[in-house]
């Protein structure tokens, strides 16, 4: 299976994915920020590294998951189009794509965000408004896609389980 976790900042993709591979021997947590991060001087053309780290994780992905082996994207994404890559590299290697999104109101989506313990802070909060609000707006466009509520980690991991 290919799940793409999809939501906004600090909602609570990576957790729930690290808690995923935890549980599925062999699944891979294929995070495309990280990936990004491992590249050199990722930082002067943001764009083009976001490019290349997206390709690479579709060719990682393709690799694990012709190996038997689910694989778990946690990525916000606003826009359709990788996420149609994704549903197109599932049907090309004959596994099963799910699409959740992980939701939570939005002034809880800024709390939490605001809460969270790392450098992606300097993310403005208008424009942290604006990803939510376009994240909303594709959900609608994408009946497939699972609406996941975040609560505490037990309750959206088992809600998660419970759509898959």
């Amino acid at each position: 299976m290919l799940l793409l976790l999809n939501g906004p900042p600090g909602v609570g993709k990576s957790t729930v994915a690290a808690r995923y591979v935890d549980d599925h021997p062999l699944a891979l947590n294929l995070d495309i920020d990280v990936l990004r991060a491992q590249l050199g001087r990722w930082q002067d053309d943001l764009t083009s590294a976001g490019l290349a780290a997206r390709d690479l994780a579709v060719a990682m992905a393709r690799t694990h998951l012709l190996a038997g082996h689910d694989v778990v994207v946690p990525q916000f994404l606003g826009r359709p189009e990788f996420i149609d890559r994704l549903a197109a590299l599932a049907v090309d290697v004959g596994v099963r794509f799910v699409e959740a999104i992980l939701l939570d109101s939005k002034e809880n989506t800024r709390r939490r965000f605001q809460e969270r313990d790392d450098t992606s802070k300097a993310v403005d909060p208008l424009e942290l408004s604006t990803m939510y609000d376009r994240l909303l707006a594709l959900a609608e466009t994408r009946p497939q896609a699972r609406i996941v509520p975040t609560t505490d980690i037990d309750g959206t991991y088992a809600r998660l389980l419970a759509v898959l």
